[in-house]
């Protein structure tokens, strides 16, 4: 019972992890587009007469910006091939052996 508790609780700690990411990038989201939709009034707003618009400089925060965010969605929303559950499962129960076998030495 106490093992199946256990496991329930590993599977809990595991989604509330999740929702925390998701959160944090839809955080990240909202406060791009804040920023950039400023930045780039400010721009608008403060054209000298003559000055194009429509350069990369008025879009490169949101470029950059948006490769970074880019990014983070991938890192939430697909699966990690490199270190996924399968890698997390087995790392933590080589950590946990380890533990184990130091604490009897």
């Amino acid at each position: 019972m106490e093992q199946q508790t256990s496991l329930e609780q590993q599977r809990i700690d595991r989604v509330r992890k999740r929702v925390k990411a998701i959160s944090a990038f839809y955080r990240h989201a909202l406060i791009y587009l804040a920023v950039n939709v400023t930045l780039i009034a400010i721009k608008y707003f403060t054209l000298d007469p003559g000055e194009a618009f429509l350069d990369f400089g008025t879009f490169a925060t949101a470029f950059f910006w948006g490769i970074g965010l880019a990014f983070h969605a991938l890192g939430v929303f697909t699966e990690n091939v490199f270190f996924g559950q399968q890698w997390e499962d087995r790392k933590v129960r080589e950590l946990m052996e380890k533990e184990k076998r130091q604490k009897w030495e």
